[in-house]
This record gives C-alpha cells, sequence and structure tokens, in this order.
C-alpha cells in the first residue's frame, strides 16, 4: 500500500517551444528531462544554482561557519546511518533518506531521519545567524553525499560558508570548494516516521536542562554500543548537572539505546547547553527522548525512539487523534487555511488558527496531528509550536500510512462493531484474514486517565505503547459518531 502513496510534482514555471530550442521546465523532483535530437535544449527559470531549475529561495553567508559546517555533518551522519541491523539481515539496507531544507523568515531548518527510522535530527539556524542575500519560504529535499561531507568536514576555521536552496538543489561553497546535490524523491516509511517523530515530540515536555560542562560529562560517559534491549536513565544531579544511570530515579529520562545520543559529541566544542525533553507522564517502561543541544546562533534537535530496534514508523502515536468523526473533514479545512495563510516556515498560532477557522480549539489540536501526518507540518520543543513544512505528499498520506485506522473504518463500515446494554463492545474480524475471531473492547470513560483495552492480541503484546489496535479504533469511531462526534 505504501509504495503506490500519491506524490505531488509541482513545475517552476512553462516550458517553451521556438524556432531555436527547446526549454523543459522539470518538475522539482529533481528528475529532468531529456529530448534527443534537439539543437538546444535547456530548463526554464535557470538562474541561481547552476543546474537547478528554480532561482533560490535562499542565498548567503552564515555567521558562525564552523558550527553550522559541523552541525551539517551531524545531520548528514544521522541520515545515512543505521543505528540497529535486525538479526539475519545483515546485508539488507533501505536507502537512506535525505535531508529536507525549510527556509522561512525565522531562518533555515534542515532535517534528517535515520535509515532504521529510529532517530530523527533537526539542525535550526536562526535568522540572525545568517547574511542573507535572499531569504524567501521554502521547502526542499537533497542528496548529501561525500563531496558534500567532505567540504564541510574540511572547512577551516575562519573560512566562510556560503548556502544556496533552490526548490530542487542545494548549493554549498567553500574557499575550496563548490558542490551542488539534487533533489530527490523521499522513500514512503520515511514520511510515515518522520510524520509520527513530530506528534511524539508534541507531547513531551522539558525534564532536565544543563549547561556546557555537565553536557559535556554525559555525553563523554555515554557506551560506544549498547545491547538492543538496553535501557538507561539519564538523571539530574543535585549540582545542576546530569549522570548516565542503569535504574530509574525521580526526575529521571529514559534513554534506549544510549549511543545514538553520542552523534552529538563532535558539537560539544561550541554547546551552550543541552536539554533533555521526554514524555510529560513518566513510565518505567521505555519511551521515547528529545536531546536539543544549544549552538551559537543555531539550535540541533535529536529525537531517539524507545527501543533500538523499534523505528518511529511503527509506534501509532498518530490513531487516536485521526479517529475521530471530524478528522478528514476538519484537516481539510485548516490545510485550506494554511494555503491562504502561512507559509513554509511559519510557526502556528493555535488562538488564530481557532478563530479563523471557528473550529473548536480541541478539533484543531486533532486537525494539526492529521496535518502533520500528511507530511505538512513539524514540531518545534525549543519554541513549543508547530511549523508549516510542506512534503510533496497527498493529503490522503495521513490515512494510506496507517493501515489500523484503514481497517478501523473498513470494520465499521460493514457492520462489524456491536454495542452491548453494558457498554462493552464487540468488534469482529478485520481485514488479515482472522476469520471468525471476535474481539471484546472496552473504552475508557471520557475524561479519565483509564486505558480502552481489547481482548485481541496486538493489545496483549504492546498494552497500547504502540498505539491503539483496529478494534479499539473501531469502537471508538462508533461510540464518537453517537455521541454527535464529542471526544
Amino acid at each position: 500500500m505504501a509504495s503506490n502513496l500519491e506524490q505531488i510534482y509541482a513545475y517552476p514555471g512553462r516550458s517553451r517551444v521556438d524556432a531555436a530550442r527547446i526549454a523543459l521546465a522539470t518538475s522539482r523532483s529533481g528528475h529532468g528531462a531529456t529530448i534527443s535530437g534537439t539543437d538546444a535544449v535547456d530548463r526554464v527559470a535557470g538562474a541561481g544554482i547552476a543546474g537547478a531549475t528554480a532561482e533560490p529561495f535562499f542565498r548567503g553567508f552564515v555567521q558562525h561557519p564552523a558550527v553550522v559546517a559541523a552541525a551539517l555533518l551531524v545531520v548528514a551522519r544521522v541520515a545515512r546511518t543505521r543505528f540497529y541491523v535486525p538479526p539475519g539481515m545483515l546485508a539488507a539496507r533501505l536507502r537512506a533518506a535525505d535531508p529536507v531544507i525549510t527556509a522561512s523568515r525565522d531562518g533555515l531548518r534542515f532535517e534528517a531521519f535515520s535509515v532504521c527510522c529510529g532517530v530523527a535530527v533537526r539542525l535550526d539556524v536562526d535568522a540572525a545567524a545568517l547574511e542573507a542575500e535572499r531569504l524567501r519560504p521554502g521547502v526542499t529535499n537533497v542528496d548529501v553525499n561525500p563531496d558534500l561531507r567532505q567540504a564541510l568536514a574540511g572547512l577551516l576555521a575562519d573560512e566562510p560558508l556560503q548556502l544556496e536552496v533552490a526548490d530542487d538543489a542545494l548549493a554549498v561553497a567553500t574557499l575550496d570548494a563548490r558542490v551542488v546535490e539534487e533533489r530527490v524523491a523521499l522513500p514512503t516509511r520515511w514520511l510515515r516516521g518522520f510524520a509520527e517523530t513530530q506528534v511524539i515530540q508534541r507531547r513531551m515536555v522539558e525534564r532536565i536542562g544543563v549547561e556546557h560542562e555537565a553536557a559535556r560529562g554525559l555525553l563523554a560517559a555515554l557506551p560506544t554500543s549498547t545491547p538492543t534491549r538496553s535501557l538507561s536513565w539519564v538523571a539530574p544531579t543535585p549540582d545542576g548537572g546530569a549522570r548516565l544511570a542503569g535504574s530509574r530515579s525521580p526526575g529521571a529520562v529514559a534513554l534506549a539505546g544510549a549511543e545514538r545520543l553520542g552523534v552529538l559529541a563532535p558539537l560539544l566544542r561550541f554547546a551552550g547547553g543541552l536539554r533533555a525533553f521526554a514524555p510529560e507522564t513518566a513510565s518505567s517502561e521505555p519511551q521515547a527522548s528529545a536531546w536539543v543541544l544549544e549552538l551559537p546562533g543555531a539550535r540541533v534537535t535529536l529525537v531517539v525512539s524507545a527501543e533500538k530496534s523499534r523505528g518511529f514508523s511503527g509506534e501509532g502515536a498518530v490513531l487516536s487523534d485521526l479517529a475521530t468523526p471530524h478528522a478528514v473533514e476538519d484537516a481539510e479545512s485548516l490545510r485550506e487555511l494554511l494555503a491562504t495563510t502561512a507559509d513554509p516556515g511559519d510557526l502556528l498560532d493555535l488562538p488564530v488558527l481557532v478563530r479563523a477557522s471557528g473550529i473548536p480549539a480541541d478539533r484543531v489540536e486533532a486537525a494539526l496531528t492529521g496535518i502533520a501526518m500528511s507530511g505538512l507540518l513539524g514540531w518545534d520543543l525549543h519554541r513549543a509550536s508547530w511549523f508549516l513544512r510542506p512534503l510533496p505528499f497527498s493529503a490522503r498520506a495521513m490515512t494510506e500510512l496507517n493501515p489500523r485506522l484503514s481497517d478501523a473504518r473498513h470494520l465499521v463500515a460493514v457492520g462489524a462493531v456491536e454495542l452491548s446494554s453494558s457498554g462493552v463492545f464487540t468488534v469482529g474480524a478485520g481485514s488479515d484474514g482472522e476469520a471468525g475471531a471476535r474481539h471484546v473492547v472496552r473504552l475508557a470513560a471520557l475524561g479519565t486517565a483509564d486505558v480502552d483495552r481489547c481482548t485481541c492480541p496486538w493489545f496483549g503484546r504492546h498494552r497500547g505503547a504502540r498505539g491503539e489496535c483496529r478494534h479499539v479504533l473501531a469502537a471508538r469511531l462508533v461510540r464518537d459518531a453517537a455521541s454527535g462526534g464529542l471526544s
């Protein structure tokens, strides 16, 4: 199903034909067109980056070139790394997903996701730390190949660093080299995990904050490797520092696969501090965590999954918000509103969206989750806000990438959900061949801390830790529809 996910292609201008030449406007997917047998073939809107088809939306220098170069190398390292290799799959390799770049009035963002889909990273460079000749909103994603990594690694301490970002290319120039990387297609499993990561961050709060020396000591204490199911804890200390521990203590943040946090080590010489974020509700079970490293004029955010062997693409964090009667309608309304009122990179103001859309605040929050699922939004922990970051996927992506939700809607459509007089739901067979199976679902009372429960094997294995099963989702859809969509 995911392999057929619709991608959206846009063109920077019209193609033209005249007596002397054919000028082709290629799509922003990074794939150019070729016509044989012509005297001259070129591309429309070729001003700017050599080989690009569109005028750059950012061109300028960075005020802290060594910082940005080192941070971009960290982003590139995450993008090409598999932090966990399943047993028996040593030869299997997913194609590395390349960084997504967003330009806005607030600066530049560079985001990437690991090959194993268990680590996300983002570099935010503030507008005040850029010397921009040109800056307008835009989004692209490009390759980071060895030539670019070599140019960044060879940057001298006082050497300038120039960046140009267009819809289909990134150019990086130093005194010794100029490298141009082209836009490439994004893998669909990457999108699913990328979206899940944003929603998981939305539910995190800051738990620990330390200054440079304490951050340096913490990262120096990290192991270089850990067993697959290892779980460490980062605990605050009375002197304002943090230490790595083998057991949970008050205020501690779970850190599975602790060596993954070590990718930040090359940036410690620039760091001003390190902040740890985790879900507000503490648990003795493994949880995802996020780590924000403060840099001069910039920040790097690293998000690690709850287990090394567990990528974000299977978390199911978005399902509860998508399984509401108004989810699709509300998401479409907000999508249309954002298309006319916001630019890529803009931070979103919830009260403004509520007033402009006329949709209640709780439904706006749920709809934003759905929009994030289709690749349109990211979450900024530092600013505690959604930001607009449209990726080239259709609006249907938010359900196409969640088969449990599709199955739940199918169960409702075929009448497989029954509600007893005692308030217990019985849900019939799903779409995976569990012929004749019927499961009992008990939904928690609204407004309570109780959890929904189901008798199916999925719930028995995960107990809600990876999102709801399709039977719980189907029961919720029926309950909410019966109550007029209130949840």
